[in-house]
């Protein structure tokens, strides 16, 4: 809903020159970015009225230019891409929209990414959803190491050589929310890159004995 504009000042600080426009933090948070709206020309922290007004009188252009969502975080971007198509979308898409840049991160709140809202309000593109859902599947140790046929002792040897890293991680069942998570994640495009790489050969790792040393312990480390 938008928001009433309020009386004139002499001058405008950062909560009331967003209320005199009547914009949302958001939206003036966003138009100044966008330069859309101007640098503060008092001492750098406030506005004149003179520029306020000047603003003021292309409220509804600048509105129209902020567009209609806010920045936002993966849980609740994914529900909506996962309405507007009419496909499960998981949050874990976001990773990887942002990965490619068709939906990126621009912040945090209380440490939780947030994710550009005019870049989704304006996403229209189901084929590259499609293989952000594939390629940004994240899967844990033991889930990478069955996609890739190997035992988890032979996936070891994957990171340790730094040819395949986490995507990022996450707390354990066992974790306090308050600790950093431990847990690493793996996206399923890195795995299925590996078992196109001509540098290993897969049918030798998945024939070796249990018991016997991985042929993967002879990678040398990834640059």
């Amino acid at each position: 809903m938008d928001k009433k504009p309020t009386e004139k000042r002499s001058d405008y600080g950062p909560h009331q020159f967003p209320d005199r426009l009547g914009f949302s933090l958001w939206e003036f948070d966003r138009a100044l970015k966008q330069g859309l709206i101007p640098p503060a020309d008092i001492d750098g922290q406030r506005w004149s009225a003179a520029v306020v007004e000047s603003v003021a009188a292309r409220a509804d252009e600048i509105r129209a230019a902020t567009g209609n969502l806010p920045d936002m975080g993966a849980t609740r971007a994914a529900a909506l891409l996962e309405q507007r198509f009419g496909i499960p979308v998981a949050s874990e898409v976001l990773i990887e929209l942002d990965r490619v840049g068709l939906i990126e991160r621009v912040g945090s709140y209380k440490g939780h990414p947030l994710y550009d809202g005019h870049a989704l309000e304006h996403f229209t593109d189901q084929a590259a959803l499609e293989k952000a859902r594939h390629n940004g599947r994240l899967l844990d140790r033991t889930a990478a190491a069955k996609h890739l046929g190997i035992r988890p002792s032979d996936f070891d040897h994957l990171t340790k050589s730094k040819w395949l890293r986490p995507t990022t991680y996450v707390h354990s069942g066992w974790q306090r929310r308050r600790d950093d998570p431990c847990v690493p994640l793996y996206r399923l495009g890195d795995l299925e890159i590996l078992l196109v790489h001509p540098a290993i050969d897969w049918d030798e790792i998945r024939a070796t004995p249990k018991g016997r040393p991985s042929a993967l312990a002879k990678l040398p480390k990834a640059q």
